[in-house]
């Protein structure tokens, strides 16, 4: 028996079976995307530690260059010159959110900038940012 050339379009899938793909996957996205976005926090958070520390080693390599005491004052032009040139850090001094780190003293750690510890404060604790708190 030969069918016609029409056979081959009534083999598809139906838009019940269709919409119920969709909806599997829209609601593994909607599952999935929020971890996503708690995970970009995170890094945001670890970058914002990692310039801390390097700042920390930069004011006091500063330090000891300028013969500079406990407490005395250093700008931020003075310690970005001690960090990798062409970085982010380096040419802004300032953090992954846009929040400037300031001025910084010898043989004090640096500290979070406030406004980007209160952007972060849902996926970090105080815990997290110690030192630098």
């Amino acid at each position: 028996m030969k069918k016609s050339a029409f056979a081959k379009f009534n083999e598809g899938f139906t838009l019940v079976e269709i919409m119920i793909v969709v909806s599997i996957i829209a609601l593994l996205a909607a599952i999935a995307v929020p971890g996503f976005l708690r995970a970009r926090k995170r890094s945001q958070a670890s970058r914002i530690i990692n310039d801390l520390r390097l700042i920390d080693s930069a004011v006091d390599q500063y330090a000891i260059e300028n013969n500079k005491s406990t407490g005395s004052a250093v700008a931020v032009t003075d310690w970005t010159r001690y960090l990798k040139a062409g970085t982010n850090l380096q040419l802004t001094g300032v953090d992954i959110l846009g929040n400037a780190y300031g001025a910084q003293a010898v043989d004090s750690l640096p500290s979070v900038p406030a406004a980007s510890k209160t952007a972060l404060s849902d996926v970090t604790d105080n815990t997290f940012w110690s030192p630098f708190n």
